[in-house]
């Protein structure tokens, strides 16, 4: 076993050890859970809700405990107690959903009425999970909860970076006797190597670069891998938008849990003719934003979970700022209390020659720039490598869809923006970089965790050889 080390992110103290679980280790958990997968397919889909709403029901009673661990996690408390309660209503929103979401009985073929075809569906029967840190519960479970209902086993690897939330949620999971289905496993990156060697199918939510190695390890072991990449979306501000709305909405989008999210605004293009009015109403905005430093229950920007995005978030600032950007608020990485923190960071100035608006930045920093004409706005918000999510603002919600169905992009909110991170209904993909396989999100994202086999019925009498002879007329 690997000893690993996990960091306060508002003391900057390594203060948490835990044992990484190595090859072996995880091999004989995933023996153990590929002998109850049997049985629990066998639950049916009413058995396996029952044990889904007695998870619910334990991580209720145990809500304080996991939101604690995860507030030490993040550094935020707020967000920590919601990732707990959003966790509950994912379970009973699957939970009213599943029953309608398979669907059964004999379809008579188009060509032939007398061959008929039904559809019988089968879990595989181990999925992994290799989750972020910056929604630690959140998006272990995101994917976690409707394998499990569609009669999947799972193990989860968290972030290493965030480790402590694991300890009260087993409590939780052993009480509601889900512990033989699903597990834990602590570690870095090469426990989620071996993770991906083990399982028959593997779900990754984090950067571009190991999404590339976890997909290269999927297909090297022929299982599918459901990818949830980085993002830089776009915000586009037309001149008949609320600027009032619109500001609102791009600074939420923009700073919320410090920015670290994936659907996070990271680039701001606002039509000339309101740009300045929108930049001056913007920066007056993203002034009054607090750190909830020292006190953890006032503010609302958190600490930089990861210290190394510190880093990054320092040299996107510093390369706008060679290239002719203005950082209009914020702008530099302050330490308080040991830990990290940057304010709402505005850049005027912004061009598509700098970092910060062309790589994925992850912290609260919002370049504005701005556009002449819509198509100015559709090309510059569709030139970049991701695909994940964008935001259209306009008078009207028929301009503001003309526009968003224009932007290369798996989901785009419109007089709003990161809808995804509020409203789970909605099916979507990821384009370009931003990941691959089936929505994990609206109904697909409990059907892709069963395989679809076509039972062939013929009624009627079998085609003889004969049929099929050079000479059958």
């Amino acid at each position: 076993m690997t000893q690993l080390k996990a960091r306060d992110p508002r003391t900057g103290e390594y203060d948490y050890q835990f044992e990484g679980t190595d090859r072996s280790a995880l091999e004989a958990i995933a023996s153990r859970q590929r002998a109850t997968a049997q049985d629990w397919h066998a639950l049916g889909l009413d058995g396996r809700m029952a044990k889904l709403g007695a998870l619910a029901d334990a991580l209720g009673k145990h809500h304080d405990a996991i939101a604690a661990a995860l507030e030490i996690d993040t550094g935020r408390r707020r967000i920590a107690g919601l990732e707990v309660d959003g966790t509950i209503g994912a379970i009973h929103g699957w939970l009213a959903q599943a029953p309608h979401l398979v669907p059964s009985g004999w379809t008579e073929g188009r060509m032939n009425p007398a061959i008929r075809h039904a559809p019988q569906f089968l879990p595989y029967a181990l999925v992994g999970v290799i989750s972020p840190w910056n929604f630690p519960l959140t998006l272990s479970m995101i994917d976690t909860i409707p394998a499990l209902l569609a009669g999947c086993t799972v193990i989860v690897k968290p972030s290493e970076v965030t480790p402590r939330f694991v300890d009260p949620l087993r409590v939780a999971i052993a009480e509601a006797g889900l512990s033989d289905v699903l597990s834990f496993v602590q570690g870095d990156g090469a426990t989620g190597a071996a993770l991906i060697d083990t399982v028959d199918a593997i779900c990754f939510t984090g950067s571009v670069p190991t999404g590339r190695k976890v997909a290269a390890g999927a297909a090297q072991n022929m299982i599918p891998a459901f990818l949830e990449l980085g993002g830089k979306d776009p915000l586009i501000v037309l001149e008949s938008s609320d600027l009032e709305a619109a500001t609102d909405a791009a600074l939420r989008s923009s700073v919320l849990s410090t920015g670290q999210a994936c659907q996070s605004i990271e680039r701001i293009y606002v039509q000339r003719s309101i740009h300045d009015a929108f930049l001056s109403r913007l920066v007056e905005k993203a002034e009054a934003a607090r750190l909830n430093w020292p006190d953890i229950t006032q503010g609302e920007i958190g600490p930089i979970i990861f210290d190394k995005q510190a880093a990054i978030l320092e040299a996107h600032i510093e390369d706008a700022k060679a290239k002719g950007g203005r950082a209009l608020t914020g702008g530099t990485i302050e330490t308080h209390g040991g830990g990290l923190w940057l304010r709402p960071t505005v850049i005027g100035d912004a061009t598509h020659e700098m970092k910060v608006v062309t790589q994925e930045t992850f912290g609260p920093i919002m370049p504005v720039l701005p556009f002449d004409t819509v198509e100015d706005a559709i090309a510059m918000a569709n030139d970049t490598e991701y695909g994940l999510s964008a935001a259209v603002f306009a008078g009207t919600l028929e301009e503001a869809q003309a526009v968003g169905e224009q932007i290369e992009a798996g989901a785009v909110s419109l007089n709003d923006a990161a809808l995804t991170a509020l409203f789970h209904e909605a099916e979507k993909h990821s384009f370009k970089l931003s990941g691959m396989g089936g929505s994990r999100m609206g109904p697909a994202g409990f059907q892709r965790f069963l395989r679809r086999k076509a039972l062939i019925a013929n009624t009627g009498a079998p085609a003889p050889l004969g049929a099929f002879a050079e000479d059958a007329q």
